[in-house]
């Protein structure tokens, strides 16, 4: 295969497609794409999974973490930020400006300032509502929760009994002179202990990207993917000869058989090839990938699920 490709996790990432697309065909860079997919997530007061509509952390204080990536030695994150709307940006700022790959906190908001990005509004009404339900006990604080459940809305957590998830949208691309780019951004998970940073931004875990061989990204249980670096995971069983889809596979499986999940944990993952061929799975269903390439524009469900529920 080849030719443009954008693939990202969750139906709301058509939004981002539709917006990165046309300058992606005309010539446009693969990096500009994935940062602009995450860019309208983050911007989207529906989605309530990733920045502006995002859940906060248990005391009400919004903190939004991202990455982005070309290859290994080019690479930028940013963690548990608070006055910037788009952890993507500013990940790719510390790319491009620094030496480093990863800022956090407060001073990742001040090497913001200085680069002239402005400060934001990071907590829409709809999750300040959120919020305030829950103090209240109308926000199913008490429940046991349940895997997130794809929603066009953007909406992964409509009737807030999923409190205990948190999901992330994750996006690769291939641009017209082959060149791959990933990004990833986040709010993280909905009322989360304060400074708590999953798997979105640690390169490795949360995304990868490896020139020449695919990339990889997850979206779900952070803490999951994390233990198995899952992203790179997916990437080097690409590399030894899986199929995008087998790679997927393979990190799920590593998961699972690592130790029980509890009944609201899942993970899905989704990997790129170098030469356009894609592949995703998922521990449990609900999870869905938009796709984006000359002929097709659509929400799929994953290629393997590999629990019931």
């Amino acid at each position: 295969m080849s030719g443009e490709i954008i693939v990202s996790t969750w139906s709301f990432g058509r939004r981002g497609h539709d917006a990165a697309w046309g300058a992606l065909v005309d010539g446009g860079s693969s990096l500009d794409a994935v940062e602009k997919v995450c860019r309208v997530a983050e911007d989207d007061p529906e989605i309530d999974s990733v920045g502006w509509g995002g859940r906060p952390d248990r005391d009400g204080r919004m903190t939004l973490d991202g990455c982005i990536m070309l290859d290994p030695r080019q690479c930028g994150s940013v963690a548990c930020v608070e006055r910037h709307r788009h952890p993507v940006s500013m990940a790719r700022q510390v790319m491009e400006r620094t030496d480093h790959v990863m800022l956090v906190g407060p001073l990742a908001d001040d090497f913001a300032n200085a680069c002239g990005m402005p400060e934001e509004p990071l907590l829409a009404p709809s999750a300040r509502a959120a919020f305030d339900a829950r103090q209240v006990g109308d926000g199913g604080a008490g429940g046991a929760g349940a895997p997130p459940i794809d929603s066009p809305s953007g909406a992964l957590f409509p009737d807030e009994q999923r409190w205990r998830h948190h999901d992330t949208i994750g996006t690769l691309a291939i641009d017209g002179r082959g060149v791959l780019a990933g990004a990833c951004s986040t709010s993280g998970m909905a009322w989360k202990v304060p400074g708590r940073v999953g798997d979105s931004p640690i390169i490795g875990h949360g995304l990868y990207v490896r020139p020449q061989v695919g990339a990889a990204t997850g979206t779900g249980t952070g803490e999951l993917v994390m233990g198995e670096c899952g992203s790179f995971l997916a990437v080097e069983r690409m590399a030894m000869g899986d199929s995008p889809t087998e790679a997927c596979v393979h990190v799920l499986k590593r998961i699972l058989d690592a130790g029980p999940i509890e009944s609201h944990e899942t993970v899905a993952m989704l990997a790129l090839r170098e030469d356009g061929v894609w592949g995703s799975a998922s521990i449990r269903p609900g999870y869905r990938t938009s796709v984006r390439r000359h002929d097709q524009d659509e929400a799929l469900e994953p290629h393997v699920v590999l629990l019931e529920r």
